[in-house]
């Protein structure tokens, strides 16, 4: 069975007429004889989208009951039953009631899908798995519902429902999105204008990425690898060299141009693992590359233009960005370079060769280290002082052997020699072998001269095979050499990195491992003259007091002290001096954050404050005002009992008016630390019954369970009144009409609890913090009920008198809030 197709419809906010546009594509569809049916559209009142309903099949949705809550999901058996070519299935990324076949939704769709249903369907933005804190930042509101990008990605089709955000304004403003009590928070809180702007590009972006992975899987699977311009994706290579930071500079100008373009940085090591590259300077240019946007990779290859271009084909790249070569003109004149090379094989990518100081001065290349040790090549010496003139004597005074058997047995001798002694001793010994087989056994002997011209040819092979040899087998020791250092770098790297990652602080962690892999005394980071970090002792505070200074830019130096270092090792602390300074960045990029933490929650709960104000405030206000406008209107005549009720109408939205203006002076004294507590010994049975009884006539439906003995609390008696009456009156609230709350009260040690036991919905473990957080609300339901400063304010109230407030679930279901005190002394 062929699996069925999805298409989903993004949208970057609600509002945009994403499931209009989904139900237009139904009838479309229903139009051409396909069978479609509706398994689950949410109108949200909305009456153009529920107009869009007629003549389409709706499979009647299933009934669930959970904590004694009615909720209707789509019947997942019911649309597999009826298979359907087609069906409707709207909010994407919904969680399903629990007790459900699926956790969410789009589970429900992917068993359609399997089934070979093909499905349209509806998502936002603000739902897709990656985009979820992004969106938050933004908003100011985290969305728990959300789907995987990989599975929107998986979708056949992804069509995005784009409007402006003046236009979805508008929308909102004409009630075409939610119902009128709702616009004006909407309008000030969610549906900013700059909020709308920023979630439109972030639908825009993911979804041009989404288009960029079908291209790639096109090119892929029609085997093209010319380049297609559908982007400008800039390449720049890096040697390791300094010119590496011009590179970038100058490809991030050229990438800026273009909107929307790609900076990749590239450095391919050969495959012999002997590169001369500058780790420090690859590490310093890897955190400028990311920090102007771009991104590093490195790859292996033996023909550095080849692999170069590869890559570039592979990412699609549009443009390289090369440096000119470094060598000078003879080194230029007897090969064609890097440079030349990928500009003849780039085909349609374009190669900026850029200019920088050292081109054309040739390579600054560093002494190579001696491929043997010192005692090592004295051997040689002394082998071939000692070893030739014995090797000359053997063969005088044994048997008589043909000049090839004298030859090859001091080419022997000199590979021997270039064994033990290296190249310098090896060319010693060639050229004193070429001597003692010409005096001694090339006629005429006894003299410098050769007879025959065949003698002459081999005593010349000789020579050259004894400098081939020599130099092979010098090489061959070198490029172990370098090798072994090689590995012995990459494992210091690899332990001082492992003891970075393990530690609470990099920063401190990684100094502290160099410091220990090198025996320093200490190592210190300077910023400018500042002691950023400091490890070991003595501390020196200055470069002129340090045995090596590594500068890694301008400001900042890493002082170490103790000892000085090697060219070798030299190389490994510019490395992590370079990742000591992304280090320092990525710590002062946190401090900043939690600097500006607190800002941002006073600007979030401001933001949430003024929506507030220009809802809940307005409410009890507009009814006053309207109950005493009736009362002095001279146009209308109440009789006494209308009047009665416009009063009571009117005192009852100031008494609303007076407890929010006291929880919202509350808050903000708890905040500013000025709110003053007077704590006594009181008995709990003194003040339950006045905060039942600020509750009015639902207080009085709320049961009192108490012990015969209860001990006094020391507390403050009308803070705890303020708590009781906010925690039963949320209780009231949730509670079924049959199940009035409960409030009971124990002792434990030297706390009593009283707990306030509801049987309503309840609230998932995982959102329990979250009604403590001032101005919030569960879910965007009850809107006339406050600004969701009850449990907040309660909390904050509870711990100023030394208590705590937690919440547990009830059994059977519901909420019960833990109001913990401290017993009074006389107790």
């Amino acid at each position: 069975m062929a699996r069925g197709e999805l298409r989903i419809y993004l949208g970057a906010a609600p509002g945009v007429g994403k499931t209009y546009a989904m139900l237009e594509e139904a009838h479309r569809r229903a139009e051409r004889g396909t069978d479609v049916v509706v398994a689950f559209v949410e109108t949200h009142g909305r009456k153009h989208t529920a107009a869009m309903l007629a003549d389409l099949e709706v499979v009647p949705r299933r009934s669930m009951t959970y904590r004694g809550i009615g909720f209707e999901e789509m019947d997942l058996d019911a649309v597999l039953a009826r298979r359907p070519e087609l069906a409707v299935v709207d909010e994407f990324a919904h969680t399903d009631v629990p007790g459900s076949r699926h956790a969410k939704r789009w589970q429900d769709v992917s068993e359609l899908l399997d089934a070979g249903i093909s499905v349209l369907t509806t998502v936002n933005v603000q739902h897709l798995e990656s985009l979820n804190d992004v969106v938050a930042q933004i908003t100011g509101i985290e969305q728990r519902e959300t789907v995987p990008d990989a599975v929107v990605r998986a979708a056949e089709q992804v069509e995005l429902v784009d409007m402006t955000p003046e236009a979805l304004r508008r929308r909102m403003a004409h009630g075409n999105i939610y119902q009128p009590e709702k616009i004006d928070a909407a309008l000030g809180n969610y549906f900013r204008t700059g909020n709308l702007t920023a979630l439109r590009e972030l639908a825009l972006l993911w979804l041009a990425d989404k288009v960029d992975d079908q291209l790639e899987k096109y090119r892929a699977a029609h085997g093209i690898d010319q380049t297609w311009e559908t982007r400008e994706r800039i390449v720049v290579a890096l040697t390791g060299g300094p010119e590496g930071s011009t590179l970038i500079r100058r490809a991030a100008r050229i990438a800026a141009r273009n909107k929307g373009s790609d900076l990749l940085a590239v450095h391919v090591t050969r495959n012999d693992g002997l590169a001369g590259a500058d780790p420090a300077e690859l590490a310093r240019q890897r955190v400028l590359v990311e920090s102007l946007g771009g991104t590093y990779h490195q790859v292996v290859g033996a023909d550095v233009p080849r692999a170069l271009l590869e890559f570039a084909r592979a990412v699609n790249a549009t443009q390289i960005v090369l440096g000119a070569s470094s060598r000078g003109r003879l080194a230029q004149l007897l090969s064609a370079g890097v440079g030349v090379t990928t500009t003849a094989l780039s085909g349609p990518i374009d190669v900026h060769l850029v200019s920088h100081e050292r081109a054309g001065q040739g390579r600054r290349r560093s002494r190579l280290p001696a491929a043997l040790s010192r005692t090592r090549r004295i051997a040689g010496f002394l082998t071939v002082i000692a070893g030739l003139p014995l090797l000359t004597a053997l063969l005088k005074l044994g048997p008589a052997l043909t000049l090839t058997n004298d030859i090859l047995l001091f080419l022997a001798a000199v590979v021997g020699v270039a064994l033990i002694g290296g190249l310098w001793p090896a060319l010693l010994a060639a050229v004193a072998g070429s001597l003692l087989l010409n005096y001694y056994f090339t006629p005429p002997t006894g003299r410098f001269t050769i007879a025959e011209t065949d003698n002459l040819l081999a005593l010349a092979i000789f020579v050259i095979v004894a400098l081939a040899v020599s130099w092979v087998v010098d090489t061959a020791a070198r490029k172990t050499r370098q090798a072994a250092q090689a590995s012995a770098d990459a494992q210091t790297l690899a332990t001082v990195a492992g003891g970075v990652l393990r530690g609470e602080r990099p920063l401190i962690a990684m100094l502290d491992r160099l410091r220990e892999t090198f025996a320093l005394d200490s190592v210190t980071l300077l910023d400018g003259d500042t002691v950023v970090a400091q490890v070991g002792h003595p501390a020196c505070t200055r470069q002129s007091e340090a045995d090596v200074a590594v500068n890694v830019d301008h400001d900042v130096v890493v002082l170490l002290k103790g000892r000085t270092l090697e060219a070798s090792d030299r190389r490994i602390v510019e490395a992590f001096a370079a990742q000591a300074a992304l280090a320092l960045r990525q710590e002062r990029l946190a401090a900043e954050a939690a600097a500006a933490k607190p800002l941002a929650e006073a600007d979030k709960m401001r933001t949430a404050l003024l929506a507030a104000v220009s809802h809940d405030l307005r409410t009890p206000l507009a009814s006053a005002k309207a109950a005493v406008a009736g009362l002095l209107s001279d146009e209308v005549h109440f009789d006494p009992d209308d009047q009665r009720e416009l009063l009571e109408t009117a005192d009852e939205s100031l008494d609303r008016l007076d407890k929010l203006v006291a929880n919202l002076l509350d808050m903000s004294r708890l905040q500013a630390g000025t709110l003053g507590v007077t704590a006594i010994d009181v008995g709990a049975e003194e003040v339950l019954p006045r905060a039942l009884d600020d509750l009015g006539a639902e207080g009085r439906t709320v049961r009192l369970v108490l012990p015969d003995e209860l001990p006094a609390v020391h507390t403050d008696p009308g803070l705890l009144e303020r708590v009781l009456v906010n925690l039963a009156g949320n209780a009231l609230r949730y509670s079924p009409a049959d199940r009035p709350p409960v409030i009971t009260a124990s002792r434990h040690g030297d706390t009593l609890e009283l707990r306030v036991i509801d049987h309503g919905p309840g609230i998932p473990r995982d959102r329990w913090d979250d009604v403590f957080l001032p101005f919030q609300r569960l879910g965007d339901r009850d809107n006339h009920t406050g600004v969701g400063l009850g449990l907040a304010l309660s909390r904050g109230l509870t711990e100023a008198m030394g208590g705590t407030l937690t919440p547990e679930e009830t059994p059977g279901g519901g909420l019960t809030m833990i109001l913990a005190l401290p017993v009074g002394a006389a107790a």
